[in-house]
C-alpha cells in the first residue's frame, strides 16, 4: 500500500451511469490485476474503492459506476484536479495456473479489474476469451477494448436489447476453458459456481471501512478461517469459499 497524489488527466461518461477516469502519477505499488485504490473525496468520511482497470508506469485508468453520493462527487470532478488516494490495496488474481485458455467472466462494474487481467494473460501467450453480462444495452461497456487485446468477447444482456439474450452462465456452459476469472455481484457468482467446469478465482464486491485490513469490516468466513475482502482479498479461489 502507497499513499500517493494523482491528477485527473480525462474523465469521461462510456455508459449509463459509467465513467472513465484517467489519472497521471506514481502506481508503483500496484503490482497485479485485480488491485484497487481508495480515493478520498472532499465531504466524505470513508475512501471510496474502486478496481484498477488498467495501468502503467505512471498512469491508472479506472471505470466506475454512479452509485451514491461518494461516485457522484467523483463523476463531477474536472479535468486536473488532485486526488489523494491509497494505491495498491488488496490481493489480485493470480495467473500461474490458468492453462491455455482462460475464461473471463464480467458481470457490470465487475467489467473493469479484468481488463488488465486479460492483457497480461494475452501477453503470457494465452488464448482468453471473455463473457461480458450486462441488464441491458445502453449499460454495455469495454466491448470494443477487449476485442482490441485479442480476446473472444461475447456479451449478453438480460432484456435482450443486444447481443445474446440472458446471463453470462448461458454462454459460458456452451464454452471450453482450461480455468476462469470473474468479478461481479454475488448472485452471478453463485450462478457461475452451479456451471463451472474447472478451478477459478472470485473477485469479491463488498462494502469496505478502512480498505487495507484494520478495521476487520469486510471478514468472511472462508475453508481455512476468516479472510479479509480488502486485505486478503478481494479475489479467492474456488476452493477456499464457502457459499
Amino acid at each position: 500500500m502507497k499513499q500517493v497524489i494523482m491528477k485527473i488527466e480525462k474523465q469521461k461518461k462510456i455508459a449509463k451511469n459509467v465513467y472513465l477516469m484517467e489519472l497521471s502519477g506514481d502506481t508503483s505499488a500496484i503490482t497485479k490485476p485485480g488491485q484497487f485504490v481508495n480515493i478520498k473525496l472532499d465531504g466524505c468520511y470513508l475512501r471510496r474503492p474502486i478496481s484498477v482497470c488498467d495501468y502503467g508506469e505512471n498512469s491508472l485508468t479506472l471505470i466506475y459506476k454512479v452509485v451514491g453520493e461518494g461516485t457522484e462527487k467523483m463523476s463531477l470532478l474536472p479535468d486536473g484536479t488532485q486526488l489523494d488516494i491509497l494505491s495498491g490495496l488488496g490481493n489480485g488474481y493470480d495467473i500461474a495456473d490458468c492453462g491455455d485458455k482462460p475464461l473471463l467472466i464480467g458481470g457490470g462494474v465487475g467489467v473493469p479489474p479484468l481488463y488488465n487481467l486479460c492483457k497480461k494473460l494475452i501477453e503470457s501467450g494465452k488464448s482468453v476469451t471473455v463473457i461480458l453480462g450486462f441488464n441491458t444495452k445502453d449499460e454495455v461497456f469495454a466491448e470494443a477494448e477487449f476485442r482490441a487485446l485479442g480476446a473472444e468477447v461475447y456479451i449478453t444482456t438480460v432484456d435482450g436489447s443486444y447481443a445474446h439474450k440472458g446471463f453470462v452462465t448461458d454462454v459460458m456452459k456452451e464454452l471450453d476453458y482450461s480455468y476462469f476469472y470473474t468479478c461481479g455481484p454475488m448472485p452471478m457468482f453463485k450462478a457461475i459456481e452451479s456451471v463451472a467446469k474447472t478451478s477459478g478465482q472470485y473477485s469479491f464486491e463488498e462494502r469496505m471501512g478502512c480498505g487495507f485490513g484494520a478495521c476487520m469490516g469486510c471478514s468472511c468466513k472462508t475453508k481455512y478461517g476468516n479472510k479479509r475482502i480488502c486485505k486478503d482479498g478481494p479475489v479467492l479461489r474456488r476452493e477456499e469459499i464457502i457459499w
